[in-house]
């Protein structure tokens, strides 16, 4: 049995119990109903339909029963960029939408679905839903991964991420203008402690370290590029959040509905823009990149054009 208590952002006000759900849970819209159907959403207490909708502030009792543990199922994504492919490796261009691996409750696309329904094989290593998957991307952030097709490299690569030998860099839109333009935010990150569904800057959360850049200033809004030296769940949106300037585009982490509406966005302004690492195989220190995906593109042309 899953159970979540927790607030509605202000940012959700309005939206359909089914859509929040998926919002705020990382539910499938079809997973949503399902659970509202069996009278497993209550807002304030009372029990909710699929037609209701949800008012920012209140607080929602989600309830639901676990499902056996999820398997990988080939579905085609035809927009997963494949940038690179070897033996060892597989560098993809993951577009927004898509989860890194299959994960309860979410009966979308996949990366290893995706990989599997091109005739990819990847490694064995690790749980069964996220075999030869050595780092992730949320659903909502588009960009590079890399995911392992063999033994040696799933194990070079786990440790070279562990060991922080991997270079991450994103590009994020923020909200406002840093202060200072550039900087190293060093704040530990844990689950936030009234909240299940998000993580939060806690005093004895987990070592995580940002270090940002300023790339373009606009009226409202700011072009960053973030350089990661440790891999947090939504390092990056929790991280900004706490220095007052969330992601464009998050509303689970503070940002202005209204600005991510006159921009066009549906999810975070936030992109993995290239990735470097040692190749498991040759050694040789390879990099990779990936372009602006088209939401994330138009939404700067607004902001250049204030």
């Amino acid at each position: 049995m899953g159970v979540r208590t927790l607030p509605v952002p202000d940012g959700l006000d309005g939206l359909r119990v089914d859509v929040a759900l998926a919002k705020m849970l990382g539910f499938s819209r079809t997973f949503a109903a399902d659970v509202i159907d069996g009278g497993g959403a209550r807002l304030d207490g009372r029990v909710l339909g699929k037609s209701d909708r949800v008012h920012g502030g209140g607080w929602l009792e989600v309830e639901w029963q676990d499902k056996r543990a999820p398997e990988i199922i080939p579905i085609a994504v035809a927009d997963l960029g494949i940038v690179h492919d070897d033996e060892d490796v597989v560098v993809v261009d993951k577009p927004a939408g898509v989860a890194a691996h299959p994960s309860l409750g979410w009966e979308g696309p996949t990366v290893l679905g995706a990989l599997a329904a091109a005739g990819f094989r990847v490694a064995t290593s690790g749980a069964a839903e996220r075999q030869g998957v050595v780092h992730r991307l949320d659903v909502g952030t588009s960009g590079l991964m890399v995911v392992a097709k063999t033994e040696r490299a799933y194990t070079a690569l786990k440790r070279a991420f562990k060991e922080r030998e991997v270079e991450k860099i994103y590009h994020a839109v923020v909200q406002g203008h840093p202060d200072p333009l550039a900087g190293t935010i060093d704040a530990p990150i844990g689950r936030h402690p009234s909240h299940s569904w998000k993580f939060a800057v806690i005093p004895h959360g987990k070592d995580s370290v940002t270090h940002y850049k300023t790339l373009e200033a606009f009226p409202r809004a700011a072009l960053l590029e973030v350089h990661l030296e440790t891999g947090r769940t939504h390092q990056i949106r929790v991280h900004m959040a706490a220095h007052r300037h969330p992601c464009v585009g998050d509303p689970l982490y503070g940002s202005d509905p209204t600005l991510s509406a006159q921009l066009g966005l549906t999810r975070q302004w936030l992109h993995a823009r290239e990735l470097s690492f040692a190749h498991p195989a040759t050694h040789e220190w390879v990099t990779f990149g990936s372009e602006y995906p088209a939401d994330l593109a138009r939404a700067l042309e607004i902001l250049r054009a204030d």
